[in-house]
């Protein structure tokens, strides 16, 4: 039987920020002969993903080292979105942290669409081999997308095709 990843939504809202809050998910992914993991995500409030962590289990130990990992890079948040996992209460009763937390039906929208293209990649590789690969390759996709990821919606198409040359010739430049 193959095995599954799921992904814990979480977004992070840090002290210094004038934006909303981040949101934090869960995703279940599946691996080639494995047992289930999840990946746990954490995406601020342009839909970016700042952090992303493989785990076994999503218990208040994983979403704590996920958090603990978030914020070790992010800062304290004002706020964290969450979805209804029982697990991030109490993680965030151990940082301290009880009333930044959000969960409410429909703010973990954001989150929960940033794992649309990775899952649609998932699909295309047929599954993960192990953790590991996923780890990596979960990071490397998200810092890639964040990196093409120009908000089409926003400007008109003169303007996105300038931005997409340049991010394509930024990342030839660092592929080089």
């Amino acid at each position: 039987m193959s095995a599954s990843q799921k992904s814990e939504d979480c977004t992070i809202d840090t002290k210094g920020s004038q934006h909303e809050s981040p949101h934090t998910s869960r995703n279940l992914t599946f691996e080639k002969g494995q047992d289930t993991h999840y990946l746990w995500r954490a995406v601020d409030h342009e839909g970016e993903v700042l952090e992303v962590l493989a785990t076994k289990l999503r218990d208040r130990r994983a979403a704590l080292n996920f958090l603990k990992r978030a914020m070790k890079l992010y800062g304290q948040p004002r706020s964290v979105v969450t979805d209804r996992l029982r697990s991030y209460r109490a993680a965030m009763k151990i940082i301290g942290n009880v009333a930044g937390q959000t969960c409410q039906r429909w703010l973990n929208n954001r989150v929960e669409n940033s794992h649309q293209p990775f899952r649609r990649r998932e699909g295309a590789m047929a599954r993960f081999r192990d953790v590991k690969t996923l780890q990596k390759f979960a990071a490397v996709h998200a810092s890639i997308h964040n990196h093409f990821n120009l908000e089409r919606h926003l400007t008109n198409r003169d303007i996105f095709k300038q931005n997409r040359s340049a991010a394509v010739a930024e990342w030839r430049q660092l592929a080089a």
